[in-house]
């Protein structure tokens, strides 16, 4: 098949076309390398993918309405994962605008090409952000999502009514998955670990939110990308029996599906920082502060559905994770 991952340079993106490389498929790549994080970062991950002769990368911006039309005419995908995306909660309380530019028009410029082209199955990234307010623990997809709590969140949530709609109106297979707080190898500077991992073994102090009260479900990047793998080739159906007025959220008339993608076991924060002691073999300075506006005290995510579809539940637990991630940082930062 040939296949379109948007976001190729950055965390997700590259990990999956590492692994979908040498499978049989041609992949085409894009990505803006947006200054939101060291571009230098971005463009070292390119250059581990840029020998392989079954991977192709474009530089070009989601919201390039005539450029990605004629990306979609030129290459006539089977199959679209569209990973990129404006990120970062505590970002979008500075630069509303960007989230719009890319999580808005940048996605239904991809709905756009995926209807004039036939597309088999768009898989796209939705976030664990989408459930907010939402108290009721483990977060499941047929749960309500409609109090966001951060742009960022709420333009996640409107991806996946805009999917819908295509899926409805153009039957458009779509699926849209919730990641849960990925991190691994290659990871985001702005994400946790990293910053973690950086300012311990620089000797800094770092930064715990919600004075350490806070759990995340922590997922490694290795189970993301086998859940994207394995969903890639569960092109959900309609369900005609399904009714709005008793259905779930989760389920639709439409070709449409969702799946959170987490660990399934929630990690307390200040477990974690432990784990990242452990792994630089320094302690941490912790320095306490209050909740951050945007963020939430607790993720945890119910795998049930993922599983049935796929057979598969992520299994790399936070210690193991943490010692590649650090790993890979001393390699990759020399220290």
């Amino acid at each position: 098949m040939k296949i379109l991952i948007t976001g190729m340079a950055g965390f997700i993106g590259f990990s999956l076309a590492r692994s979908l490389s040498g499978r049989g498929h041609q992949i085409v790549g894009i990505d803006n390398l947006s200054d939101y994080y060291d571009v230098a970062l971005k463009r070292a991950r390119l250059a581990q993918l840029a020998e392989r002769d079954d991977i192709a990368f474009h530089r070009l911006d989601l919201s390039d309405q005539d450029h990605m039309a004629a990306l979609f005419a030129e290459h006539r995908f089977d199959k679209v994962v569209h990973l990129a995306a404006q990120a970062g909660v505590r970002y979008s309380l500075d630069n509303p605008h960007a989230y719009v530019d890319s999580n808005l028009v940048g996605h239904l410029n991809v709905l756009e090409g995926c209807r004039r082209y036939s597309v088999s199955h768009l898989v796209y990234a939705s976030s664990s952000s989408v459930y907010g307010m939402n108290s009721r623990m483990p977060f499941a997809t047929h749960d309500n999502v409609d109090h966001p709590v951060s742009l960022y969140a709420a333009t996640k949530k409107a991806n996946e009514l805009m999917s819908h709609s295509y899926s409805h109106l153009y039957d458009i297979p779509t699926t849209g998955l919730r990641f849960f707080t990925v991190y691994g190898p290659w990871g985001r500077p702005d994400m946790a670990l990293f910053k973690f991992t950086k300012a311990i073994l620089e000797g800094r102090p770092i930064e715990v939110y919600n004075q350490g009260d806070m759990s995340r479900d922590f997922t490694y990047i290795d189970d993301i990308v086998e859940g994207i793998v394995r969903l890639l080739d569960v092109i959900p159906r309609a369900n005609p029996s399904w009714k709005p007025a008793t259905g779930t959220p989760d389920g639709s008339s439409a070709p449409y599906a969702l799946y959170n993608i987490g660990h399934g076991s929630p990690v307390g924060l200040m477990d974690f920082i432990r784990a990242v002691e452990a792994a630089t073999g320094r302690y941490a300075d912790c320095r306490y502060l209050p909740m951050q506006p945007g963020d939430v005290p607790r993720t945890y995510a119910d795998t049930q559905s993922l599983y049935a579809a796929t057979g598969f539940r992520p299994r790399i637990g936070v210690e193991e994770g943490v010692r590649q991630f650090v790993a890979w940082y001393r390699q990759y930062h020399g220290v």
